[in-house]
């Protein structure tokens, strides 16, 4: 048998396949639709309302403090540099 011979052949397997009546569903899709046989889904829009946001101040106070920090530690690096020995 040759390499030609060989591609054909998995050319022919492909074509074949491809040409199949009937493709069988993965898992998750036989696993999801016995479960919404006997519990279908609720309808929702195509985008859903994320719903009302409140406003989230811990991400004010964490840049605060990091940015509190970083002066404290130039300041301390700083101080470290000035002084005599």
């Amino acid at each position: 048998m040759s390499a030609q011979d060989d591609d054909s052949e998995r050319e022919f397997d492909i074509r074949w396949a491809d040409g199949a009546e009937l493709k069988e569903p993965s898992a998750r899709a036989r696993m999801l639709a016995a479960r919404w046989k006997e519990n279908p889904p609720k309808p929702q829009p195509f985008r859903a309302d994320p719903g009302p946001r409140t406003p989230s101040r811990s991400s004010w106070r964490s840049t605060a403090i990091v940015l509190g920090s970083m002066a404290v530690l130039i300041l301390v690096l700083g101080y470290a540099n000035f002084r005599p020995y």
